[in-house]
């Protein structure tokens, strides 16, 4: 008697038990997606070459108008939910009112600016900050005429230590 009924039912039985090879590297392949709280200020990322931030459009009850009109002067433009870059991000947009159709929660909006302007912005409000600063320090050292009241040259270098002891305790 020949055993080729028994080989024929082993392979049957083999191709059952078998699991396709691209089912082990699938599984294999999947990143655990991981839980976090959801944030009430997420927003879409910018289209290249722009950034963004959310800007105060009420402050209580109240419409702050005088901050988005400066906003809008400085650059800014608020960001639309039909806009392409938020196609595929599921935001909270505002439903009534002047602001129809922008992105918006909690009296902020999502506006975008390019980012060449942002620099910008940001360098000439850095040479306010540190003019403003300069002439404190000059008022400061006029007033510092006293001979025995000498006040020396602030120092604006801020040290963290951990509870240890000091450099110059040993």
């Amino acid at each position: 008697m020949s055993d080729d009924w028994l080989e024929g039912d082993l392979d049957d039985a083999m191709v059952e038990n078998r699991t396709s090879r691209t089912a082990e590297t699938r599984e294999s392949q999947t990143r655990k997606v991981e839980w976090k709280p959801p944030s009430a200020l997420d927003a879409p990322h910018p289209p290249a070459g722009f950034q963004q931030r959310w800007l105060r459009a009420e402050a209580g009850a109240y419409q702050d108008s005088k901050n988005i009109a400066a906003k809008l002067r400085e650059g800014w433009e608020l960001v639309r939910a039909d806009d392409p870059s938020a196609q595929n991000f599921h935001a909270p947009v505002v439903d009534s009112g002047r602001y129809e159709g922008v992105i918006g929660v909690g009296g902020l909006l999502l506006a975008r600016i390019p980012v060449e302007i942002a620099r910008q912005r940001n360098r000439h409000y850095k040479e306010v900050a540190d003019s403003r600063m300069e002439a404190v320090d000059n008022d400061m050292m006029r007033e510092n005429s006293h001979p025995t009241m000498r006040i020396g040259k602030p120092d604006r270098q801020s040290r963290v230590s951990f509870g240890g002891p000091r450099s110059s305790e040993g």
